[in-house]
């Protein structure tokens, strides 16, 4: 055996023995939970959408085509206040308007989507909407 290799040999024995968590790794504990705190001016997560999305199918039994129009009209929505956010300051009248016009536009688009019947059941649900998505 080399001298380098012995070396390394030694030296891999000494820190397994010396209990270097690289070799005693805990198995059986869990990693950590790590939360994010989101603060009013932090971008909304791009999942934010998909996962909404899958929420209304879930409790508002939407067809394959409905479920993926919303999705697209929640990803813009998603897109286009993050640009806001990044445009005005968080409690601004500019960001707030910006907001507005953004909320308007998606809900026109989710109400043609959705068609009458629908519409006012998402908004009826919305407690339950909320909820699924939470458990996601």
């Amino acid at each position: 055996m080399t001298p380098a290799r012995l070396l390394f040999s030694a030296l891999t024995l000494s820190l397994a023995a010396s209990g270097c968590s690289i070799f005693h790794r805990h198995h059986d504990t869990p990693p950590p939970v790590v939360e994010t705190v989101r603060t009013p001016d932090s971008p909304t997560p791009p999942t934010a959408a998909r996962d909404l999305a899958d929420a209304m199918t879930t409790v508002l039994h939407l067809r394959p085509d409905q479920t993926s129009k919303v999705r697209q009209v929640l990803s813009s929505t998603v897109e286009q206040a993050n640009a806001a956010r990044q445009q005005y300051p968080a409690q601004s009248p500019q960001f707030k308007a910006a907001v507005t016009r953004i909320n308007t536009s998606s809900d026109k688009q989710l109400r043609a989507i959705l068609g009458p019947t629908t519409y006012r059941e998402m908004q009826v649900k919305q407690a339950q909407i909320q909820a699924e998505m939470q458990r996601r």
